[in-house]
């Protein structure tokens, strides 16, 4: 699975790329057959916080399987995005399989 990271309005650190690489490719032991993963970082001013956002996109045969998470760091953004990720996978794979 090839994995694109985008940073809006922002330079992504080696670091935190590394990290994103790592937790999608996880996604590959729920559903085998992922083609890629395009994943968007933005920085949202709402008020005197920045949230950190992360949108993810998995394009899957015939479909596209699509995540936004927001949190106080990328990390946890990106967290909860695989979570969700997940279960969408796990719920798209049945639909798949017909059972």
């Amino acid at each position: 699975m090839k994995v694109h990271t985008e940073a809006v309005q922002f330079k992504a650190d080696q670091k935190l790329i590394n990290f994103i690489e790592k937790r999608l490719a996880k996604m590959e032991q729920y559903f085998d057959r992922i083609i890629e993963a395009r994943v968007i970082l933005k920085l949202e001013n709402s008020g005197q916080i920045k949230d950190k956002v992360a949108e993810v996109s998995l394009s899957v045969p015939g479909d596209t399987i699509f995540v936004k998470e927001t949190n106080k760091s990328f990390e946890a953004s990106i967290d909860g995005a695989a979570d969700a990720l997940k279960r969408q996978l796990l719920k798209y794979k049945e639909k798949v399989k017909g059972y």
